[in-house]
């Protein structure tokens, strides 16, 4: 009976030093990554502070949570690697839902449904995915966006990569690509913010899931904040939102149901 009290005890010992806390559910408070660089989703602002749609978002579900919070802002290729080294317990930062990070990231939801479209410049004759057929497009570090247009939709585009969104659109304003392909509320964030008339084609492909990442394993935490998105549907929070931060910027909005969600595994 001891020998078995021993190998438990060092058991538990292993697996605090391993990975410390395991859910977020152990913590009064909460890191949580937010996007730094998207006019209307995730926004450092001049103060310091942090606004747009997933920022709202994050603030809903902590509260939900009953912690506290800070926000930590993060680029796009910083997603996984705040989850992963422990520099944040949530990242809610237009997370795509994709089969090859959930190998090394949970995800709870989506929290929102959108999809891929394009942004380019006025007078442009690009309207649909295939018009993108030997043209160049922008591709931000850390996003799958446009290798999603040429590997998905096999369409041969040029993909440029640059850091982020700002420099992708002074790219694009200065011809050194031709289009600018992510989600559409981003893009609808960026062309409001930027008001030189760059234009949203409205293509409306490739469903875009973005999901809540949490750090891989810890399945009470990721179903505790399903429940959460639940109830920011159920009770017009999510509606709110939308409507708060993109009535103005011409994406439909007649339709906000519920996302089935991925299931915490």
């Amino acid at each position: 009976m001891l020998a078995v009290v021993l190998v438990l005890a060092a058991v538990a010992v292993a697996g605090c030093g391993m990975g410390g806390e395991e859910s977020i559910l152990d913590k009064d408070r909460l890191v949580i990554g937010v996007r730094s660089d998207l006019p209307s989703v995730g926004f450092r602002t001049s103060k310091g502070t942090y606004e747009g749609f997933d920022v709202d978002v994050a603030r809903y579900v902590a509260t939900k949570l009953g912690k506290d919070f800070s926000f930590l802002g993060v680029l796009a290729a910083d997603r996984e690697k705040v989850l992963m080294d422990g520099r944040a317990d949530l990242v809610v930062a237009t997370f795509t839902i994709d089969q090859d990070r959930k190998k090394r990231v949970l995800f709870a939801g989506p929290y929102h449904i959108s999809y891929q479209d394009i942004l380019t410049r006025p007078g442009e004759t690009i309207a649909n995915v295939r018009d993108l057929k030997g043209r160049t497009i922008c591709e931000v570090q850390g996003s799958n966006a446009a290798q999603r247009v040429v590997e998905e939709r096999g369409v041969a585009a040029r993909v440029v990569p640059f850091p982020d969104y700002k420099a992708c659109l002074a790219a694009l304003k200065s011809s050194q690509v031709d289009a600018v392909t992510t989600n559409d509320v981003i893009l609808a964030g960026l062309a409001a913010q930027d008001g030189s008339g760059l234009r949203l084609a409205n293509a409306q492909f490739n469903e875009q899931r973005s999901g809540i990442g949490l750090a891989k394993g810890d399945v009470p935490g990721c179903e505790a904040v399903n429940r959460a998105i639940t109830d920011m549907y159920q009770d017009g929070t999510a509606s709110t939102l939308l409507h708060k931060w993109f009535e103005k910027s011409g994406l439909s909005l007649r339709t906000i149901a519920v996302p089935q969600f991925e299931g915490c595994s």
